[in-house]
C-alpha cells in the first residue's frame, strides 16, 4: 500500500511539478546509474533538490532510490516522520559529534547492500541559493569499505531560486540538471573531498541558467 502511494505521489504531483512547472532541463541523464549499489552526490540548495533527483527515475524504480537525510530536521514531528521514512523514502543520520561513523553510515551500508541508489548531499545542509559550500568528508566515510561503488556528481542550478531556504512558495524559475561521469575512489579523504568539489564546479559551468547569469552579470 505504502509502495503505491509513493507512486502516486510521484506521478500526479511531484513529476508534474519538475517538469512542467519548472521547465527542468535535464543534461547527460543516461549517465545516472541505471541500478544500485550506487550513489549520487548532489549540490544542496532546496527542498526540491530530492525531488527532482528522484524525478529523474521511473515510477517503478523509485522505491530505490534513497536520499540520506538529517533525522535531526526530518523525524521531529510525526507526520513529517511517517512521510518523510515511508514516502521519500529517507535513511535518517543522526547529525553531530559521532566518534563511530561505522553506526553512523549502517543504514547507508544496508541500503547499498540491497543495490539501492543513494542520494547524498556532501555540504551537509542546504547552503545559499546557487552557491556550492565546503564539502563534508561523510561520502569518504561511507564508501572507503566499498571504494568500487560507483559514486555519480549531480549539480542543479535554480532550484535555490524556485523554493529557497526557509521559502514555501514556489516561484517556477527555469532550472538545470547536469550529471557528470562516475569519480574513481581515492583513499586519502582530503584529496577525494577535493576531487569532488572541482567536479561539481565543472558541471555548474556547463548549466545553462548559471551562463545566463554569468552574461547578465557581465554587461553591468
Amino acid at each position: 500500500m505504502v509502495r503505491v502511494l509513493k507512486v502516486l505521489f510521484f506521478a500526479f504531483i511531484v513529476k508534474p511539478i519538475v517538469f512542467f512547472a519548472l521547465g527542468l532541463n535535464v543534461f547527460f541523464k543516461d549517465k545516472l546509474p541505471k541500478s544500485g549499489p550506487a550513489i549520487l552526490v548532489a549540490n544542496h540548495n532546496s527542498h526540491l533538490d530530492t525531488l527532482v533527483l528522484m524525478s529523474l527515475y521511473p515510477l517503478g524504480q523509485i522505491h530505490k532510490i534513497r536520499p540520506v537525510a538529517a533525522a535531526d530536521y526530518f523525524l521531529t514531528n510525526k507526520f513529517v516522520a511517517w512521510f518523510s521514512l515511508n514516502i521519500i523514502g529517507i535513511i535518517p543520520i543522526r547529525r553531530g559529534k559521532i566518534s563511530d561513523k561505522n553506526s553512523l553510515f549502517s543504514a547507508c551500508h544496508r541500503a547499498l547492500d540491497n543495490g539501492d541508489i543513494l542520494i547524498l548531499f556532501p555540504e551537509g545542509s542546504r547552503g545559499e541559493p546557487e552557491q556550492l559550500s565546503v564539502l563534508k568528508r561523510g561520502i569518504h566515510h561511507l564508501i572507503k569499505t566499498r571504494p568500487s561503488v560507483k559514486v555519480v556528481p549531480v549539480m542543479m542550478h535554480g532550484l535555490g531560486r524556485a523554493l529557497p531556504k526557509g521559502e514555501a512558495l514556489l516561484v517556477p524559475f527555469n532550472c538545470d540538471v547536469v550529471v557528470g561521469d562516475s569519480i574513481d575512489f581515492i583513499d586519502d579523504g582530503k584529496r577525494y573531498i577535493q576531487h569532488i568539489s572541482e567536479r561539481l564546479n565543472r558541471l555548474l559551468a556547463l548549466c545553462m541558467t548559471r551562463q545566463r547569469v554569468v552574461k547578465d552579470d557581465e554587461q553591468y
